[in-house]
């Protein structure tokens, strides 16, 4: 009589882990594409929400302008961090995001930085000698064409008065961690980067920070894509906007949005 009691469970027990092994193996977290400047917030993040027993999200980073032309594309991501406004309106105004879920995850400040191997300091203000300062070098900064942190940036040096005396003499990167790269090799003399990248970079220094009037509010959208239908997405979305969320983004130097 044992014996087939004993069967049976045994039976039920391989039709269980066999009926369960396709649920699983389909698991995933959701795909987000999130600007150049949220690498190290982004992962600590991902790890925060992954330990609390959910599938990791997918990380995939780039200059907001690029994120937005994927997303525009067709890209089958669930989640959209941009760098700033003007890149979540595009995609908004294209009929592409999940109505109700867009807001304000984070904020930053703009700073100018130097290789940590030649330091030095320049008061950030109205005509500043940031051309002499330059010497026979270049300036470092994200494309102001398209990337947001080069937008503020441009728009930070014009409302000093001294973009004229620099527009000639840019190193340009595809988006800011890569003109900080340009910085830390020392192949440009300074560079204007997020205060949270140079943080980040043991190889430059902050030179200065400019003024918060001197550009428009550094904010970072968060929202979720209308073609999304991963389940974690909009959980991972709420965590973001949490109080545990919120901390993990300040301590890797954010500002609240």
């Amino acid at each position: 009589m044992l014996k087939p009691i004993l069967r049976a469970v045994a039976l039920f027990a391989i039709f269980f882990h066999i009926s369960h092994v396709p649920a699983m193996a389909q698991a995933r977290g959701p795909l987000v594409l999130a600007a150049a400047s949220m690498q190290e917030a982004m992962n600590a993040a991902a790890d925060a929400w992954a330990a609390r027993r959910h599938a990791r999200p997918v990380l995939s980073f780039a200059a907001s302008s690029a994120l937005a032309r994927q997303i525009r594309s067709g890209a089958p991501a669930d989640l959209f961090v941009s760098a700033d406004e003007d890149w979540m309106d595009d995609v908004e105004k294209a009929g592409l995001l999940r109505r109700g879920t867009r807001a304000d995850v984070a904020g930053n400040r703009l700073v100018l930085i130097a290789p940590a191997r030649m330091p030095l300091r320049l008061r950030i203000a109205r005509a500043m000698p940031i051309a002499r300062a330059l010497g026979d070098s270049r300036l470092a900064m994200a494309n102001p064409d398209s990337v947001p942190a080069g937008k503020y940036g441009k728009a930070a040096l014009t409302a000093l008065g001294v973009w004229p005396s620099v527009a000639n003499r840019l190193a340009l990167g595809d988006n800011v961690r890569s003109a900080m790269t340009l910085v830390e090799r020392g192949e440009a003399r300074l560079g204007i980067v997020y205060a949270t990248d140079a943080r980040a970079s043991t190889a430059v220094v902050v030179a200065g920070t400019f003024p918060a009037g001197s550009h428009a509010p550094i904010r970072y959208p968060v929202a979720r894509l209308a073609r999304s239908q991963n389940a974690e997405a909009e959980g991972f979305r709420l965590f973001l906007l949490s109080r545990a969320g919120q901390s993990l983004f300040a301590r890797h130097g954010f500002t609240r949005p």
